[in-house]
């Protein structure tokens, strides 16, 4: 009993870890004056991987998407448009690690402000529903801001809306297309 006392105690006087910061200045804080802003857009092809498909079934010739996305001031504004998509349908999208390749999987994982935690509080998540002529938007706010010294490289149209909860959370099926950040 007295073990387990002293190791509840410890563990109280620790308090929880708090989230990871991304060095950008002497002392590894974000300096509240920064502002980033990065962008991707373009129409879907298969030779540009500024703008590429990966799946032509769900985004079809033509089709094309912007996104923008504003960090400044303790926030992260994120904002997707698609045009051409198929007509009343979901899609998920996800700002990711890394810039578009030929492959799907060159954009690596989900982009994560806090490493590990798969939320829409640590990753951006854009999910939206086409209407009747394949146009779309979502927009998201995160409480963080990015740094230069850890920046998503890309935005990732997906097959299917985001599992919100349970073992798959975060999951939101196949790649469809992939816009890269600059």
């Amino acid at each position: 009993m007295p073990a387990l006392l002293l190791v509840l105690l410890t563990a109280a006087c620790a308090g929880p870890p708090g989230p990871a910061q991304d060095a950008t200045n002497a002392k590894g804080i974000a300096s509240p004056g920064d502002s980033i802003k990065l962008t991707g857009a373009g129409e879907f092809t298969t030779g540009d991987t500024s703008a590429i498909v990966y799946d032509r079934k769900l985004a079809p010739e033509g089709s094309q998407a912007s996104v923008t996305v504003e960090s400044s001031g303790g926030q992260t504004r994120t904002s997707l448009v698609v045009e051409g998509l198929l007509p009343n349908r979901r899609y998920g999208s996800h700002l990711h690690a890394n810039p578009c390749g030929k492959k799907p999987e060159a954009a690596g994982p989900h982009f994560q402000h806090h490493a590990g935690q798969i939320n829409p509080s640590s990753e951006v998540w854009l999910d939206f529903t086409t209407d009747a002529e394949g146009a779309g938007r979502s927009s998201s706010r995160n409480e963080w801001t990015l740094t230069r010294a850890k920046l998503p490289g890309s935005l990732v149209i997906h097959a299917d809306p985001t599992v919100t909860s349970g073992p798959k959370v975060g999951d939101a099926g196949a790649r469809v297309a992939c816009l890269t950040l600059k």
